[in-house]
């Protein structure tokens, strides 16, 4: 397990600050980050046909998990950029970012089948790296924001 003490910004305690949290099928905690209000974190992996790495990236707002924008670097097997969701840039090497999503996630988690380490789902955050496929490969989890615990 991977938990990373509060940061200073949590200290304070705004309302709208929360941790998120890693959780396998049993409910054990895997990995717990504290999310602040208005930060946010990527959960990247291999695209399973091409190999090329591929973002989604979140930020808490306002206490809600909220999809802000993806990166794909080709319109490789079940990529693209549905039109009405967000806007398509170039990211200037061959790929783009989908930006402006703002899609609040259902519930503030969702569910994830962990790939292989071949496919290597990770959480960025603050230039840190978890592999949630050294952790998890294989399983489901659930990555989602929790309100902080009352002190």
């Amino acid at each position: 397990m991977l938990i990373v003490a509060a940061s200073p910004a949590l200290a304070d305690g705004s309302d709208e600050d929360r941790l998120l949290q890693v959780r396998d099928r049993h409910g054990t905690l895997l990995v717990s980050l504290p999310m602040p209000e208005g930060e946010g974190w990527c959960l990247e992996w291999n695209h399973s046909v091409e190999g090329f790495p591929v973002l989604d990236c979140y930020r808490n707002q306002q206490g809600r998990m909220v999809l802000e924008r993806s990166h794909q670097p080709d319109f490789a097997a079940g990529l693209g950029h549905v039109p009405g969701r967000g806007r398509q840039v170039s990211d200037g090497e061959g790929g783009y970012w989908i930006e402006e999503i703002q899609e609040p996630v259902p519930g503030d988690r969702y569910l994830l089948r962990v790939g292989a380490l071949r496919v290597d789902h990770r959480l960025i955050r603050e230039g840190r790296t978890i592999s949630l496929s050294e952790l998890a490969a294989g399983q489901r989890v659930s990555i989602g924001l929790r309100p902080l615990p009352s002190p």
